[in-house]
């Protein structure tokens, strides 16, 4: 049986700001049970897409290059409307994120409540560390899915 609630942190840890999907999903390690699912992804349509399959909601994290200033969260509910598909404009794996979603929606499968999170990066460097404010932002975004999640259970 899949679990109710998924947590899908996406990005890569080695590049900076890309890690926050990550993060956040490490910060929500201690909800996984069966009935929450908290995983990373690397931004791969078709992994997300099946990481998604069964499930009532999805939380999706994932560090996006908008032109806002670093650490700007965007919550944006992907079951109401398409993602944006300007170039680069929300997540960082450009083309996987935003295709995973369409996809699901054009197959019927995306969960029925899809929220997606997208953090405003400044630093991608091979090796470096979360930017200040994205991992300020990587806090909050945790805090604000553990509420969320907490109310979906309820």
């Amino acid at each position: 049986m899949s679990p109710r609630v998924i947590v899908l942190g996406v990005g890569n840890t080695e590049r900076g700001d890309d890690g926050v999907g990550r993060t956040v999903a490490g910060l929500l390690r201690d909800l996984a049970s069966d009935r929450v699912s908290v995983a990373g992804q690397d931004g791969e349509a078709t992994s997300l897409l099946m990481a998604l399959e069964g499930t009532a909601v999805a939380y999706i994290v994932d560090a996006c290059v908008s032109g806002a200033p670093a650490g700007t969260v965007q919550r944006i509910d992907a079951h109401e409307a398409p993602l944006p598909q300007v170039s680069s404009d929300l997540s960082t794996h450009g083309f996987g994120l935003a295709a995973a979603i369409e996809l699901g929606r054009a197959l019927g499968q995306l969960p029925p409540r899809t929220i997606v999170y997208a953090v405003e990066g400044t630093s991608f460097d091979t090796g470096t560390p979360l930017s200040p404010p994205v991992a300020a932002a990587a806090a909050a975004v945790a805090e604000r899915i553990r509420s969320e999640i907490e109310a979906d259970l309820a």
